[in-house]
């Protein structure tokens, strides 16, 4: 049986890495497909879905969902996952409290079939054992403190914070490198992909050029199979900068990418 890690759902769209499967030959192909699809595909040809979703709780768009009341507050139910459409035991989920509770903490939970979750204990006893016993305590007893309510308003604090830091990048961006680059307004997570117009390959600019001058951004070959491969894509942040570091880091990457055209 092989395995198809997936990115997990944002915007009940789903996008994920598709694995189209050959006999004897797995390849990974960078096309956003729907979950109906993967579902399909995992059926057709007998291979497990593995959704990496660490930053499920921190969606932003609104559109496609119902509000309902919680703890005095209107919060909104998150987007389908794929262990929601799961009928016949392929999915195992991976969920993580890293985005919401503390980095620090290292701690996280998988959902799945019990067959396949019993083999992941099993594994886990004879590696690392366990997570820290005291940080786990500290999350139970965190989360048995304040129930369902109050986890899903704290979820919806932690959402208010980055939404007001996505905004303040776009803000920056718009300002700053339209015309220069495109890009997606993020609907989860903490990221803003950019794709900059008329440069085949980001590694000097943001290795060297940005590096330099202390704006740091992620290229986006960290994420291709193969890392050697020319890239136009970066990744920025928002989860920790300010506003007017964004502005000044973006001012000065504006400057780079027009010297380099």
């Amino acid at each position: 049986m092989d395995m198809c890690v997936t990115c997990g759902s944002q915007e009940g769209l789903c996008k994920v890495f598709e694995m189209i499967v050959n006999p004897g030959d797995n390849i990974l192909v960078n096309e956003p497909i729907y979950s109906g699809t993967i579902h399909a595909l995992a059926r057709k040809y007998d291979f497990l879905i593995i959704e990496d979703d660490p930053y499920y709780f921190m969606q932003f768009n609104k559109k496609f969902l119902t509000y309902r009341r919680v703890a005095g507050c209107l919060c909104q139910p998150w987007a389908p996952t794929f262990l929601s459409m799961d009928v016949d035991g392929r999915v195992i989920r991976a969920d993580s409290f890293s985005k919401v509770l503390s980095s620090g903490l290292r701690i996280g939970f998988i959902t799945g079939p019990k067959p396949l979750i019993e083999r992941i204990v099993l594994h886990t006893e004879v590696s690392t054992m366990h997570n820290s016993t005291f940080t786990q305590l500290l999350v139970s007893q965190l989360l048995h403190q304040w129930g369902e309510e109050g986890f899903l308003a704290h979820v919806e604090r932690v959402t208010d914070f980055y939404r007001k830091q996505r905004d303040a990048l776009l803000a920056a961006a718009d300002k700053w490198l339209s015309g220069l680059a495109e890009w997606h307004v993020p609907t989860a997570g903490m990221f803003l992909w950019v794709k900059i117009k008329g440069l085949h390959d980001v590694r000097t600019l943001i290795e060297e050029k940005a590096f330099k001058k202390e704006i740091f951004m992620l290229p986006g070959y960290n994420f291709y199979l193969d890392s050697s491969a020319p890239c136009p894509y970066f990744r920025a942040s928002f989860s920790l900068a300010s506003p007017e570091q964004m502005d000044m880091a973006f001012q000065g990457l504006a400057q780079f990418i027009k010297e380099s055209l």
